[in-house]
């Protein structure tokens, strides 16, 4: 296993005293965080996103393990090579690469908030997520995509076709089978840092939710979670709003409590 540099896009004044680091999902790229990058930078951050490997424009490889994964991102750092981010968010896969990479260099970055994340996938969500990237392969159009989520804003049905078209099909189809378990709580639990769930809504679907939850939450005490209602595995475009008011209130709330 060896890192590949990943490609990264960025909000925010290059000079922001705060560093964020997005993490996407399985077939999806840096772009489609950018409901976060938006809202970090008006908050004065600098939001840096990068396309995983196999997604997006970046490198093709043949290793899609989870741990491959995180290590591109433990050595993805802000502009200064050994700098700590403030702050890495994930999504779904990223999730689950974030909780590896910070387990694994603790110096990385000083707080993390995970998003519907994968950090255990039963059989029932693995086959929901093939078929979910099945549907996404067959039909990779904004007309598609319009039809499945139409309530999302123009930008993510544009970039979701887009993210569809970019990624290698193998690839995706590889970080299922290269993973037979896919399971990253004995990371959780021994994180040191802050971490934020931002969880979807059960009653719509979630991949973190029930028994799962409530295990990860007794494991570390520096694990909190919030449900945005109303919102599937993909919060920031289901509920972008509540999602980011969720964001911004954790943020807050850590920094009232002096974390």
């Amino acid at each position: 296993m060896f890192p590949v540099t990943l490609p990264r896009i960025s909000w925010g004044d290059p000079r922001a005293p705060r560093r964020t680091l997005l993490v996407h999902g399985l077939g999806s790229t840096a772009a489609l965080m950018w409901r976060f990058g938006v809202a970090l930078a008006e908050d004065g951050w600098r939001a840096d996103a990068v396309d995983l490997r196999g997604h997006g424009v970046a490198p093709r490889v043949l290793d899609y393990t989870i741990p491959a994964y995180a290590a591109d991102l433990a050595r993805t750092r802000p502009e200064e090579s050994d700098a700590t981010w403030d702050l890495v968010i994930g999504h779904s896969l990223g999730g689950a690469a974030t909780t590896l990479a910070a387990a694994a260099t603790p110096e990385w970055t000083r707080r993390i908030i995970l998003i519907d994340p994968a950090i255990h996938l039963s059989a029932h969500d693995r086959e929901v997520v093939r078929r979910s990237q099945e549907e996404a392969f067959a039909d990779p159009t904004e007309g598609a995509v319009r039809a499945a989520h139409p309530q999302w804003h123009p930008h993510d049905i544009e970039l979701k076709a887009l993210a569809a078209r970019q990624a290698s099909r193998w690839a995706v189809e590889q970080t299922s089978l290269q993973n037979p378990v896919w399971d990253v709580r004995d990371a959780l639990a021994r994180l040191d840092v802050d971490v934020d769930v931002l969880a979807a809504d059960p009653g719509v679907y979630s991949i973190f939710d029930g028994p799962l939850a409530t295990e990860v939450l007794a494991a570390n005490d520096r694990v909190r979670m919030t449900v945005v209602t109303g919102a599937g595995h993909s919060p920031h475009r289901d509920k972008p709003e509540q999602t980011v008011a969720e964001l911004r209130r954790v943020l807050q709330e850590r920094r009232t409590m002096g974390s």
